[in-house]
């Protein structure tokens, strides 16, 4: 049986969407895939050993094929500064500490927790949760990792292990250490330069000086209690191979565990970093007692190639962020290192130490969930030709390879998208097909399903007519990002009061930027009004505004670009609060302070044009807002406008038009 011969109705559980990251239901203790089943021209053994990996429920295992993939493989016990399988790979995720330092990247703590049990979930070994000096903000994220992912075992005994960043000083040092040490596996990442351009330039040290700094760190570190100590000499990839010699021959002896080689600015060839890692292996007096890694910055496209030449030469962790986001150019990429590994781990990796049969014990099918995850929180979107997870992986325009496809899809698919969690379903002959004007109900239907949605009646038909509508404007098709849009646009109809039936704006660099609306209320009569604004969004929304008879505060008004080009659907999101002591006044009472504050509602919208999503948006949080009023006076006077009561906002009455 091979790995595209699933049953559909059993892989739809995966959700896929950036409202549902991970499978709501499935068992986050059981799970990771033997990573022998994911070519897609592979042939899977039926035969599980319960006795080496962890599985899905049985609902789920009932289809070998399925159970393989479900399954995770055995990873050695973790030991500081020791892996008794040569041939085993440790996955450090940076993502949360040299990922966030990506431009824009800023997450907040409890992002940074959600993406961490995640991170637990796809099964990396050890989780670098942060920068804890940086800030109070930053100790308190990277401390509730520690206390809370790092103290889940999942049912195999496996608990990923919670590095924090340090620099070479006490302060520093002290600092992470607090942060991390409620975790069961706690370590601390400490670092300094050792190139000679920043020995000389940034630190104004001497090579004798760095040494003895280092060792000292190490040492401090060893005297709070940590016993999982972590160096890197800074900008490796152009420090002097001698010097490095010395230097990590000294924290070994200080009581390093593991020896991080960084290529900080992405400067070495593959050759070059592998060659590295292979000479300090041999050079450096007492490196049999540590474990080496890679850090490689991506400057020159090459951040992958050099992990992985490390990893061909001995290195056995190697670390990365998920979608590759990071410092400039960004880090050597999870995704790429752990599937290239997953593929071709078997065969291109002999020479170093173990048998050359290279592994890791991540979970695959928990890739794209993360991926979307961590490019909705940090807002940085991958390139549609991003590899494994780009919104173009797995999909097919040209006629010659559609055709293959169809006929078996490992004419061009080295891997399956299901192997990483992405279930693309056989109504689209599980080729990539996009949906576009021509299909019909079950298609989008099934495709909902597909991602994770589980729609009927109703809510399909409301998706499905947005549907319609935005496909007959956008050409090219809806891929599954445009088709989620759209299910949050809708999320806020299913009480639906007012809906916009007709929107005309002019604006311009001369002249008042106006806007006519149309909208159909509660009573099924249509009003119009015109209206005048600083922009034309403004000037809709005041326009919205006279007809709903509603007086708010747009509080966060956010758009973003569902995927790419010209005819990208625009997704945008309004959060809105009524004005205190005005008509709709939404006072609750605050838990904590017990103190009345105004409620908050939010709305979202998508079209293809940018101030018909905004005036969506703008009017599913207004109807909400309605909707909640009309609840809360349902023990007192009846309102049988629709309204919740509401008059026109200075006195001027909308005009009624004629069904």
């Amino acid at each position: 049986m091979k790995i595209y011969a699933y049953s559909i109705a059993a892989l739809t559980y995966v959700a896929t969407s950036t409202s549902a990251f991970t499978p709501s239901h499935l068992n986050g203790n059981s799970i990771l895939s033997q990573q022998r089943s994911i070519a897609s021209s592979s042939t899977i053994s039926t035969s599980i050993s319960p006795t080496t990996a962890t599985a899905l429920s049985s609902a789920n295992s009932a289809d070998p094929a399925i159970a393989e993939l479900y399954i995770r493989r055995t990873r050695p016990e973790y030991i500081p500064g020791h892996i008794s399988d040569p041939d085993y790979v440790r996955i450090f995720d940076t993502t949360l500490r040299d990922g966030e330092q990506s431009p824009g990247a800023t997450l907040t703590s409890s992002e940074k927790l959600e993406i961490a049990k995640n991170l637990a979930k796809l099964g990396v070994d050890i989780i670098e949760a942060g920068f804890p000096i940086a800030s109070p903000d930053d100790f308190n994220g990277v401390k509730q990792i520690a206390d809370v992912v790092g103290n889940e075992v999942f049912d195999d005994g496996y608990v990923p292990v919670i590095a924090g960043l340090s620099r070479a000083n006490e302060g520093d040092i002290k600092r992470a250490w607090d942060a991390v040490k409620g975790a069961l596996r706690p370590r601390v990442h400490t670092f300094i330069a050792t190139s000679d351009i920043h020995m000389r330039s940034k630190l104004n040290k001497t090579p004798d000086e760095v040494v003895e700094i280092a060792v000292n760190a190490v040492m401090y570190a060893k005297s709070l209690g940590c016993d999982d100590i972590e160096f890197s000499p800074e900008d490796a990839g152009r420090s002097d191979p001698e010097f490095l010699y010395r230097i990590l021959e000294k924290v070994i002896i200080a009581g390093a565990t593991t020896l991080n080689i960084p290529d900080t600015t992405g400067w070495n060839m593959p050759w070059e970093f592998g060659e590295l890692i292979k000479k300090l292996r041999e050079n450096v007096p007492g490196a049999e007692n540590v474990v080496f890694s890679t850090h490689c910055q991506n400057d020159l496209g090459l951040a992958t190639a050099n992990s992985l030449a490390g990893a061909l030469n001995g290195a056995r962790q190697l670390e990365c962020t998920i979608n590759g986001i990071g410092e400039r150019a960004g880090n050597a990429s999870l995704e790429e290192i752990v599937m290239a590994l997953a593929l071709k781990g078997d065969e291109q990796f002999k020479g170093g130490p173990g048998t050359g049969r290279l592994f890791t014990a991540i979970n695959p099918v928990y890739i794209t969930p993360t991926s979307k995850m961590v490019a909705e929180y940090t807002g940085m979107k991958c390139q549609p030709h991003k590899a494994i997870v780009g919104a173009n992986a797995f999909q097919h325009e040209s006629g010659i390879h559609q055709d293959g496809m169809i006929k078996d899809k490992s004419t061009y698919e080295i891997m399956t998208p299901e192997s990483i969690g992405l279930m693309r379903g056989e109504s689209q002959s599980g080729a990539g097909i996009v949906l576009g004007k021509h299909s019909g109900r079950n298609a989008v239907g099934t495709r909902l399903r597909e991602l994770g949605y589980d729609f009927e009646g109703d809510k399909l038909n409301a998706v499905f007519k947005r549907f319609k509508e935005v496909a007959e404007k956008k050409k090219g098709g809806l891929d599954d990002d445009d088709l989620e849009s759209l299910v949050s646009d809708q999320a806020g109809s299913v009480n639906e009061l007012w809906s916009v039936t007709g929107l005309q704006t002019t604006t311009g660099l001369s002249g008042i930027p106006t806007a006519t609306v149309k909208m159909m209320g509660p009573d099924a009569v249509e009003r119009y009004v015109s209206a005048t604004g600083t922009g034309p969004v403004d000037a809709v929304y005041k326009a919205i505004d006279q007809i709903m008879g509603v007086s708010v505060v747009l509080e966060s008004y956010s758009m973003n670009s569902v995927n790419e080009g010209i005819e990208a659907l625009a997704s945008t999101r309004v959060v809105i609060v009524p004005t205190a002591n005005g008509p709709n006044d939404a006072a609750v009472m605050d838990a904590q302070t017990s103190q009345l504050r105004e409620k908050k509602f939010s709305g979202s919208g998508s079209d293809t044009d940018i101030i018909t999503s905004s005036a969506r948006a703008y009017v599913s949080a207004l109807n909400k807002l309605l909707t909640w009023k009309m609840r809360r006076m349902a023990n007192g006077t009846a309102d049988t406008t629709g309204a919740s009561g509401a008059v026109a906002v200075e006195g001027e009455a909308p005009m009624v038009v004629a069904n």
